[in-house]
This record gives structure tokens, C-alpha cells and sequence, in this order.
């Protein structure tokens, strides 16, 4: 027999055990945090590195001295880096220097594994080779920015099994610069991402047409991993895996802790909006996992646009244009998903299934460091989300669901702590092994 359940339910009973101080979030310093970053003037990404008061170094400076407060309000949880690296493309003919501002806030006992939320500091105006215009930026990134300090500001009273990092990102408007040093950084570290959330453009709740949203946020997942080799690819094709990368099952674990934070998750089943992209680009390209958090509504007059005024419209990204009650539900969601990570078992790796020309499927996975039992998931093969589990005895390395046929069916695992915390749903194979 098998245990059939909403996934909503059970997912959502085993993330309780998790530390979410979501009600820590503040609308207040989510304002004071984008009225900074707007008071300098311009944050292009190769405007004035040099002034204390306008630029974007000025603001990447500002940046780091808030982590550095938030480390020392918690004894030096956080250590701040700024890893730069000198670039040229077709939007910075001359070579100009991208900085990220990392704060990271090392696990107790599983650092090596690593989640991040990201958002990008620089922005822009019409001419995107304008470098002196003002860009108040105030939604596009500075509200994914604001909820990055945020998360810092309020995870970073709290301890964590997984190692949390805490990025905001210089040259996304150029060329996605600030994702590609990231995914460097983490490769050269030897970090085992489990997770990017990006969040760009999360503030604003009326859109170009005039309707508002202020209850739903989307989440864009890539659906086949963009590091997928021919021969996997093949596989995939033949046996199914589409709907199941890494990112995919963790932008599915988001929408479940969605009611935490007051939001409906809108799952788009793709890497980003259409022609367009964001700095999770760049680390999926390096084999990570990572998801973009954007608005339902987007008001395109107030993105990439000048100051200005024509026939009675107002364009550009100004504070005016941020709901902050909205952008603390969106930074409530991100505090609620990195802390349930970061407590719950890394994901199991090495999951098989078997079962052809077999009324039963197995499942085989290899063990997991603080997973105390696993739980086997699986779901129609046209169904968006999970929904019947079965969980193994603990310690099993293995489980045997019966009656529940192979070729019909979808199957993952994941791994449960003792605390009740768990991890994302694990697809068998490569093409959802993360």
C-alpha cells in the first residue's frame, strides 16, 4: 500500500522545523536600503568608482559596510569579500572593473554545501552606454538588492547546517558580468551549490496596463539543464526528465513555502522571461541550480527608461514605483526558502529507479550526512507538482513502491532530517541530479 498526499501539505510539515524568521523582514529597511542606493545618483557599472557619495562604487562601498555592521551585530557570522575581475564586451568597449559584495555566513556543520540569494546593484537608462545619467534603479535591481541586505540582516541572527551567501552583483545590464564572477567564485572555491535564487525586479505591483498583483510572484526555471551532454540529453528524451532539473524541483520546493510569506508562487517553465535574461543565466550555464524571482506585473515605462516626461506618461525606475509591503513578502519568501535549505539535508545523490516489465518500482539512492529517513515521491508524468510519498525506514538506502508501475509514473527522492527539514525532490539520472 501507499501513502497518497498533498505535496503542499507534507513538504510544507516538514520545512516547519526550520528557523523562517519571515516576520523579521522589515518594510521599513527595505525602503531605507533602496532610498540609499537611488541617492547615488547612477549605479551603471562603469560610472564613477571614485566619488564616496555618487556611483557605483560609492554604492558597492555602502554595501559592504551594511554586511559588515550585520557581521558585527553577530559577532563575525559574516566574512565580506569583493572578488572583481576586468572585462570588455560590446556595452563596456573599455575595460572596466566588475566587483560582487559577498557576504557569507558559514555553516555549522555542512559548509561546504552552499545557498545563495543574489541581485544585482548597477543599473541604467535608455542608451545603455550612458554612464552619467541618473539611473535610480530603484526596482531594477534595487529592490533584489534591498531583500539580499535584508536576508543578511535578518538570517544572520540565526545558525545554519549549510553555509548561506548573501550576493549582490555588479554588470548584469552589461552582459550578466556579475553572474559569471559568481559562478567563478563558487568554482573556484569548490562550493557544492544547491541553490541561486535570483531576484531581479521583485517591487513593483501595477503593471504597464494598469493592472495590479500584489499576491503572486514568478519563479522562471530552466527545464533541461544547460549543461546536458548529447549522450544525456538522448536519455532524457527517451525516458523522461524535461520537467525535472535541479531548478525545476527547486523553483517547485519554493512554491510550497509560498503561503508562508502570503504569496501564490506562479511557476514559469521557463529560464527567464522571454528574450530576455538575468544573472542566474551564467551560473546555470556553470552546472548550479538557480531560479529567477521576478514581479507578476512588470511596468515596463519605469524599466531601462530616462527621467523624463512625454505627453503627460512618467518614465523611469524611481522609489515611487516600489511597493514595499509587496517586496517584503517577496524577501520574506526568499528568508523562508534559504533558511529551510540551509537546516534541511542536501539533496540525495545517485538516485536510480528501476522497474521494466515490473508491476513495482525501486528506488536507490546513495546516504545523505544528517538524513535520518528518505522519502520517495512520484507523481503523473503530466502533473505540475508531487503528489503521493512513501518514506523509507531509516537509514534505507533503497524502497521498493509497490503496485505503482515504472512506465506511468514519475519518481524522485529526498532526504529528511531528524528535525523534520527537508530537502528538494531529487529526479533519478542525470537530468535531475543537482
Amino acid at each position: 500500500m501507499f501513502i497518497r498526499a498533498a505535496t503542499a501539505t507534507v513538504l510544507l510539515a516538514a520545512t516547519a522545523a526550520a528557523p523562517a524568521p519571515t516576520a523579521q523582514v522589515s518594510p521599513a529597511e527595505l525602503r531605507s536600503t533602496i532610498t540609499a542606493l537611488v541617492g547615488f545618483g547612477t549605479r551603471h557599472t562603469a560610472s564613477d568608482t571614485v566619488s564616496p557619495t555618487r556611483g557605483i562604487g560609492a554604492a558597492r562601498r555602502w554595501t559592504a559596510a551594511k554586511f559588515a555592521r550585520f557581521s558585527q551585530d553577530c559577532g563575525g557570522c559574516l566574512t565580506i569579500e569583493t572578488p572583481s575581475q576586468t572585462v570588455t564586451g560590446a556595452r563596456l568597449p573599455t575595460p572596466t572593473q566588475i566587483v560582487d559584495v559577498l557576504a557569507i555566513q558559514r555553516g555549522t556543520s555542512d559548509p561546504d554545501r552552499v545557498v545563495i540569494i543574489a541581485g544585482h546593484i548597477d543599473s541604467r537608462v535608455t542608451d545603455v552606454m550612458d554612464t552619467t545619467s541618473d539611473a535610480p534603479g530603484a526596482n531594477d535591481d534595487g529592490s533584489g538588492t534591498a531583500a539580499v541586505i535584508e536576508a543578511a540582516r535578518v538570517l544572520s541572527r540565526h545558525k545554519f547546517a549549510a553555509t548561506i551567501v548573501y550576493a549582490v552583483l555588479s554588470g548584469e545590464e552589461q552582459g550578466l558580468y556579475g553572474g559569471a564572477l559568481l559562478a567563478a567564485e563558487a568554482k573556484r572555491r569548490g562550493w557544492k551549490v544547491e541553490a541561486d535564487l535570483n531576484n531581479d525586479i521583485i517591487g513593483n505591483t501595477t503593471g504597464s496596463g494598469g493592472v495590479k498583483d500584489d499576491g503572486v510572484v514568478r519563479i522562471f526555471s530552466e527545464g533541461t539543464k544547460a549543461t546536458e551532454t548529447p549522450e544525456q540529453a538522448a536519455r532524457r528524451r527517451y525516458n523522461g526528465g524535461e520537467l525535472d532539473s535541479p531548478a525545476r524541483n527547486l523553483a517547485r520546493y519554493v512554491a510550497l513555502l509560498g503561503p508562508k510569506a502570503g504569496l501564490k508562487v506562479e511557476m514559469v517553465y521557463r529560464t527567464d522571461r522571454y528574450g530576455r535574461g538575468g544573472d542566474q543565466v551564467p551560473m546555470l550555464e556553470a552546472g548550479y541550480p538557480a531560479i529567477r524571482f521576478t514581479e507578476r506585473q512588470e511596468n515596463y515605462d519605469r524599466q531601462h527608461q530616462t527621467l523624463r516626461t512625454e505627453a503627460g506618461k512618467v518614465y523611469g525606475d524611481t522609489i515611487d514605483g516600489v511597493d514595499f509591503s509587496y517586496l517584503a513578502k517577496v524577501t520574506r519568501l526568499n528568508v523562508a526558502t534559504l533558511a529551510a535549505l540551509a537546516t534541511a539535508p542536501a539533496p540525495p545523490t545517485g538516485v536510480t529507479s528501476e522497474g521494466a516489465l515490473k508491476h513495482d518500482t525501486v528506488l536507490k539512492w546513495q546516504p545523505v550526512a544528517g538524513a535520518a529517513k528518505y522519502r520517495v515521491w512520484w507523481r503523473s508524468t503530466t502533473s505540475p507538482s508531487w503528489t503521493n510519498h512513501l518514506d523509507s525506514a531509516a537509514g534505507a538506502t533503497t524502497l521498493t513502491v509497490r503496485g505503482i508501475d515504472i512506465d506511468t509514473w514519475f519518481f524522485g527522492v529526498s532526504a529528511i532530517g531528524a528535525d523534520g527539514a527537508e530537502s528538494p525532490v531529487v529526479f533519478p539520472g542525470p537530468a535531475g541530479a543537482f
